[in-house]
């Protein structure tokens, strides 16, 4: 007897997003993404030629606002068909190869992914490795840098993953420089949230996706190059093994308006339209409402009578990490709060990679108002609701006070030696890059 085996591959059965997806949306405050705008929304849902005179004005527009953001002067804007790990390995494929030696400042999770993919182009790859919750010091950096002589320094300006800021940035960028070696920074959830000047910095490569602070969709990410970047890109001795994160073919659609392959067009004019936003809000006031935000949500949490997971001196605002409270509830996950708060909540936080935290986002739309209490009240709720004694009210109160500018007290103590001697918008970039003397009050 003989069987037969059909090749035949039968037509599945599938339910319908309807009846997969929430019926009320969820409010996305982790990590990222992040809730976009209506406009960004409504470039979503546009298809257009990815060839030809239109395209070509919406790609030239938003390398003009990109580089308004990167703060650079640089021709070398591109934009990546793919996450912000997408832009990071076009980033480190194309700079190093076979044989480059990469310094790599390594104090999480993202910071350590571009040394693997240093790796993984035959670099080699040497760790500069910080304990959590810690920061590398200049004294440590010009150390490695002496040590191992590096071409390339990699280093995140926020660290997502335990939500540490590497505020040395703008020195170890200048010892990185005076050594000779090319400098790139990982900027994907600090960037339009916080200063980051390329050029005054001298910073040779900056990544970053539009999923984050941008407050664009996933899957279409930005970086830009200096002219000495740039100038090694063009000088490999040999081409990228990465065909689609090959800079050189890039340039032909982003620079020539010709053919690379067909670009993620939908993503690129939801991008333009969260590039013009942040124009129209300007980076100033942008920063300045990031910063009041995330102080005012860390204000409720401490209220709440829960830890903050960076110490304050590097902590990031763009990512908020709270310790999950073990010894109030034995057995209690950053798993079990997450799903709690969206199953009950309707609220989107994260985990993190192993680390005993969760973590609510402060990045773009994330960092309004009525998102910062929907989110704590959500959060506070579900705290008590696993058994965890949290003083919800005390945290909505701090909260409320330190969106209206009442709560100096706490801003003082979370800043810590930041220097934040801001007497208006204008000034409060300073904030960010400068480190004072202690217990100088904060004006907002």
């Amino acid at each position: 007897m003989t069987t037969t085996t059909s090749n035949v591959v039968p037509c599945p059965e599938v339910e319908s997003l309807d009846a997969i997806l929430p019926e009320e949306p969820l409010l996305m405050m982790g990590a990222g993404p992040v809730p976009i705008p209506a406009a960004v929304a409504k470039a979503n849902a546009i298809v257009i030629n990815h060839l030809g005179n239109t395209m070509a004005k919406v790609v030239g527009q938003v390398k003009t606002m990109a580089r308004y953001v990167f703060q650079t002067n640089s021709k070398w804007v591109l934009g990546v068909a793919g996450p912000g790990s997408a832009a990071m390995e076009m980033a480190i494929s194309n700079l190093a190869w076979q044989g480059t030696r990469v310094l790599s400042i390594k104090n999480g999770f993202f910071s350590a992914r571009m040394a693997e993919m240093g790796r993984r182009v035959g670099a080699d790859v040497s760790l500069l490795e910080v304990g959590d919750r810690a920061v590398a010091t200049l004294e440590q950096v010009e150390e490695a840098i002496r040590r191992t002589r590096p071409e390339i320094v990699t280093i995140v300006q926020g660290e997502t993953s335990n939500t540490v800021w590497n505020y040395h940035l703008r020195d170890i960028a200048a010892l990185a420089k005076k050594a000779g070696a090319l400098v790139v920074v990982d900027a994907v959830c600090t960037l339009s949230t916080m200063p980051l000047e390329m050029d005054a910095w001298g910073i040779d490569a900056v990544i970053t996706g539009g999923q984050k602070g941008l407050s664009s969709i996933p899957g279409v990410s930005l970086i830009a190059f200096s002219d000495a970047a740039w100038e090694r890109v063009k000088g490999r001795p040999h081409a990228s093994a990465h065909w689609c994160l090959d800079a050189s073919l890039a340039e032909n659609f982003w620079h020539n308006a010709g053919y690379h392959y067909t670009a993620p067009v939908s993503g690129v004019l939801a991008l333009h339209e969260a590039l013009r936003l942040v124009c129209a809000e300007t980076l100033e006031k942008r920063f300045a409402r990031h910063l009041k935000c995330s102080l005012a949500l860390q204000a409720g949490i401490s209220a709440m009578g829960l830890a903050l997971y960076a110490p304050a001196e590097c902590r990031l605002n763009s990512v908020v990490g709270i310790e999950v409270p073990v010894g109030q509830k034995a057995g209690l996950t950053p798993a079990d709060i997450c799903a709690h708060i969206s199953r009950f909540h309707q609220v989107e936080i994260s985990g993190s990679f192993g680390l005993p935290i969760v973590r609510i986002g402060q990045m773009g739309e994330q960092a309004r108002a009525h998102n910062l209490f929907r989110t704590l009240h959500a959060f506070g709720r579900t705290m008590v609701e696993l058994g965890v004694g949290v003083d919800l009210p005390a945290g909505v109160a701090a909260l409320e006070r330190a969106l209206a500018g009442r709560d100096w007290g706490f801003l003082s103590a979370t800043l810590g030696g930041l220097v934040c001697v801001c007497v208006g918008i204008r000034d409060l970039p300073s904030c960010f890059t400068r480190r004072p003397a202690l217990g100088r009050r904060v004006k907002g």
